[in-house]
């Protein structure tokens, strides 16, 4: 017998490291998709909001920020209405979210553009007037406010 010469392996062994093989895979992927959609909801909640910022309905954005009494129609509008702070917000990207820990809720960050579409990275002079914007959504409700 030849140093790289192997005895015939029992099938019983095959089989196992067959099914040891796809239960590793399946549990890799498993965890995969849990990590790449653990905050969907509420980056879905944080889309559908600067859609309707993007779309100009600042009524329906407001009612989905879901606000409290002290933060007025006009508050939201100088934060994101076409002269506010934001404004005019005509495209966006989501760049990341921030779990607090021990938090009721998760902070979006996003780059907000006045520009139609989102200008490429190499477009200095419109990305030059992009702005960070980081919301707040609460996994309860899932309303929108800024940060604490």
């Amino acid at each position: 017998m030849a140093l790289f010469d192997t005895a015939a392996e029992h099938p019983p062994d095959r089989i196992r490291r067959y099914v040891v093989t796809t239960l590793v895979f399946i549990a890799l992927l498993v965890t995969a998709s849990w990590y790449l959609m653990r905050f969907h909801t509420e980056k879905r909640t944080a889309r559908h909001f600067m859609d309707t910022v993007v779309a100009g309905n600042m009524e329906e954005a407001y009612r989905l920020w879901k606000p409290s009494p002290s933060y007025s129609y006009k508050d939201f509008l100088d934060d994101w209405g076409p002269q506010g702070y934001y404004g005019p917000v005509r495209s966006y990207r989501i760049e990341d979210t921030q779990h607090v820990k021990n938090g009721s809720g998760l902070v979006v960050v996003m780059d907000v553009s006045p520009f139609s579409p989102y200008p490429e990275r190499d477009d200095a002079v419109k990305q030059n007037k992009t702005q960070e914007a980081r919301l707040w959504v609460e996994f309860s409700d899932q309303s929108l406010s800024f940060p604490p």
